[in-house]
């Protein structure tokens, strides 16, 4: 947003100097980008009319002309300007004024003599345009100085306004928020509806009301295309950063700047039956006032009418009905479109216009009919013409709702840091055009129209911040207590996991949540994987409904790149579809590949096999202080383990994860030639803990007793556990399991596993004959229950 600082202090009664003005900005929010000193050394540039304009002697291109400048003798001046004419008046540098670096001097030119310069904006530093000499208005009084007459020096205030203040994008909003900074009184112009003098009126119509929820239109006819802006109108466009172009043009332009409200002028001649809001054909075309020819798409907005579109909506009116020098009936527009329905349209286009800029950032819905009024009024005042009655075509239903907005004295002070008066507040909130009602605990704010961005308790306290000063609010070290985070006892940190498995020589790894659907598929995990509306990619469109595969994928990354020995771990969150909101799970995954051990001189290499991992596994398990019975190992697994080195792991009736080695099917997908052994458990039933509780050790001596049993190959030695303990009972303290044969002397589909038992009583002294009885309770069980005999 560019602005004349001297426009800016005729609508707010600023009592501070430039430089506290461009802090006080900063500070509030409203970034000063950029300062341009217009008019400084101006001295001795006066207003000149030339009185003539006649071809010198001896150049083509050069005029000898004649300049009055009041005194009553007009001084000679060679000037090469093509706008050079009689009647014209431009700016006079005279003999010892300085232009630029150029001290002005008399001098001959092609052997004419010349008393001073003619100049253009640019030569001045007043504008960019060196096409010719400035143009003045013909009512400009020759002699007067061109400072005084210009209203010079001044300076173009440039702000870097964030999204959020488009409110800002117009003088009369601006106005109001720097009155709020320095509690100034405004003077805004007066905007008076324009009674109609004639009933013609254009037919609108709205067939995107979600687009364009609001649209006013008004014919004026018999205006002057030929009339002139006057210099007060063209010069704030000019150091606003606007170029003037024709009276219909810059009015439209002025009141944008004024008001904040983008509108458009067009020829009424050239409209084809009503005007039509609607979006734009897939692949219908329009040539842009810039006279490029913009192919549209069905997801653009445009004005039409009932042959053809005629503007593109928010951002560039129609080369085929603009206004131009024939014109004489004009129908203004001026609309309220939806940010989301003109947000990126410029964009794509290779466009960014000042209608775009503002459009997508939110336009007050209460001003297009304002702006429409202000506008009609400027442009009977300049170029004549009769105004119709306006035309108003409202969709309600889709205008932006204000809602009130809760704000607690309590609150001010709790995210501040600070109490400010009640009074103080309220100014403040009614200084910035909110509506306020008063409560017992605060205040409930309702925020203006143009502020689209406030809707929650801390919008308003920032509000209240802005205005009071950062400045003002004390700093201060932090106090208070430190509420340490505690860890349930019965829960195994994740911490604590992370230690174990880094212990047991695993590196952890951290992989996208984000995952490509082919590879879910490739795992048979797709069931349940939740989409991304917006993914950063195609290969990371979905959620994951597994660690394992992201995991797997990171350790054939290191395979590719000369690492023999990969053990990896992670712990995150893997989530489906739910019935009725997604689901996230907590989970504890590894993936390993390589030898067993780290290669060394003393221990002799060998591949990993599933009961490195298992060792592993029963690790984090023995941290949970679980029963040697609670988690059991049932064989088998999902289809992406392979099918005789897969197994299920059970906490009682509860399902925490899978383990085993790949499916070499998956392997020969993945481009890995050796096993890779894998885990994967739920973090909640893995890591229940059991509470502690303190034990009478026995002060009695123990008893180990050996077995060896013959019984099937497919018995697991988990199920032989439980059933030894459930048969001799409280007497069995320790039992574990020291040999396992399979072979010679041996049926087929037979082993023999050799088993240890320690026997203990608390109260006494086991003899012999309890020893017996243990043991046969045991051989017994075990032959029930499993068909096993002892070994000869």
């Amino acid at each position: 947003m560019k602005f004349s600082e001297k426009w800016l202090r005729e609508l707010v009664d600023l009592k501070v100097d430039q430089e506290t003005l461009l802090k006080r900005l900063n500070l509030t929010g409203l970034e000063v980008e950029g300062l341009e000193n217009l008019g400084a050394g101006l001295d001795g540039i006066v207003v000149g009319e030339i009185v003539s304009a006649d071809p010198h002697p001896d150049a083509d291109k050069l005029r000898v002309c004649q300049v009055s400048v009041g005194t009553g003798e007009n001084l000679q001046i060679v000037c090469g300007a093509p706008n050079a004419r009689a009647g014209l008046k431009a700016p006079l540098a005279q003999v010892g004024a300085t232009v630029g670096t150029l001290t002005i001097t008399a001098a001959k030119l092609r052997g004419v003599e010349s008393h001073g310069m003619l100049c253009s904006a640019k030569e001045l530093g007043l504008d960019s345009d060196a096409s010719g000499l400035l143009e003045l208005a013909a009512d400009a009084p020759a002699g007067v100085a061109l400072s005084d007459y210009l209203g010079l020096p001044d300076t173009a205030i440039e702000l870097g306004l964030t999204p959020n203040r488009s409110d800002c994008l117009g003088m009369r909003k601006l106005a109001r928020e720097v009155a709020a900074q320095f509690a100034a009184s405004t003077t805004l112009p007066e905007i008076v509806p324009v009674a109609p003098t004639h009933d013609a009126a254009p037919t609108i119509r709205l067939d995107a009301p979600g687009d364009c929820p609001r649209y006013c239109g008004r014919l004026i006819r018999g205006v002057s295309a030929d009339a002139k802006a006057p210099l007060w109108l063209r010069e704030r466009l000019r150091r606003s950063g606007v170029r003037s172009i024709s009276a219909l043009v810059d009015v439209t332009n002025y009141v944008m700047l004024e008001t904040g409200q983008p509108m458009h002028a067009f020829d009424a001649a050239t409209i084809d039956g009503s005007i039509v809001v609607r979006r734009a054909r897939a692949g219908e075309t329009l040539k842009l006032l810039d006279e490029r020819v913009a192919t549209l798409t069905d997801d653009m907005l445009v004005i039409a009418d009932d042959s053809k579109a005629i503007a593109m909506a928010g951002v560039m009116g129609g080369f085929d009905t603009r206004v131009t020098s024939s014109t004489t009936d004009v129908i203004l527009e001026s609309a309220h479109f939806a940010p989301a329905a003109i947000a990126g349209r410029a964009r794509k286009l290779g466009l960014h216009t000042d209608a775009s800029h503002r459009f997508e950032r939110g336009v007050d819905p209460e001003l297009p009919c304002l702006a429409l009024e202000r506008a009609t009024a400027l442009l009977i005042e300049i170029a004549g013409g009769r105004a119709g009655p306006v035309v108003e075509v409202l969709a309600a239903e889709h205008l932006p709702q204000r809602n009130p907005v809760k704000l607690r004295r309590a609150r001010i002070k709790r995210v501040l840091g600070i109490a400010i008066d009640d009074a103080k507040v309220e100014t403040i909130l009614r200084n910035l055009g909110m509506q306020v009602e008063t409560q017992t605990d605060g205040w409930m704010a309702t925020p203006p129209s143009s502020r689209f961005d406030i809707s929650i308790e801390e919008d308003l306290i920032e509000e209240v911040a802005r205005i009071h000063g950062y400045e003002q609010i004390p700093t201060r070290d932090p106090a208070g207590e430190i509420h340490v985070a505690v860890v349930p006892e019965d829960v195994v940190a994740t911490r604590t996991l992370r230690d174990q498995l880094t212990a047991r020589d695993y590196n952890e790894a951290i992989s996208y949540a984000f995952v490509g659907a082919p590879l879910l598929e490739q795992w048979e995990l797709d069931d349940g994987a939740i989409a991304l509306t917006n993914p950063l990619s195609a290969d990371l469109g979905v959620m994951r409904t597994s660690i394992l595969p992201g995991l797997v994928n990171a350790l054939a990354a290191n395979c590719n790149r000369q690492q023999d020995r990969v053990r990896l771990f992670e712990i995150g969150r893997a989530y489906r579809q739910g019935d009725a909101a997604p689901i996230e799970t907590p989970r504890v995954a590894a993936a390993a590949i390589g030898s067993a051990h780290a290669e060394q001189w003393c221990v002799a290499s060998r591949a990993m096999d599933l009961f490195d991992i298992k060792g592993d596994i029963e690790s984090l398990l023995q941290m949970t202080g679980a029963s040697a019975t609670e988690f059991t190992t049932v064989a088998g697994g999902p289809n992406w383990l392979h099918p005789g080195r897969a197994a299920t792991l059970m906490r009682g009736d509860v399902v925490v994860g899978y383990y085993g080695s790949l499916h070499p099917r998956l392997l020969k997908q993945l481009d890995l030639d050796d096993d890779v052994y894998v885990f994967e458990f739920d973090l909640g039933p893995l890591t229940r803990r059991h509470l502690p509780e303190a034990r009478t050790l026995s002060k009695f001596p123990s008893v180990r007793r050996d077995i060896a049993v013959v019984l099937p190959e497919e018995v697991a030695y988990a199920d032989v556990e439980a059933c030894l303990r459930d048969a001799v009972g409280e007497n069995l303290a320790q039992v574990f399991l020291f040999d396992r044969y399979v072979g010679a002397n041996l049926p087929s589909g037979m082993k023999s596993i050799a088993i240890g038992l320690i026997l203990q009583d608390l109260s006494r002294t086991l003899t012999d004959q309890d020893s017996d009885r243990c043991m046969g309770q045991a051989v017994a069980a075990l032959g029930r229950g499993f068909g096993a005999t002892l070994r000869g």
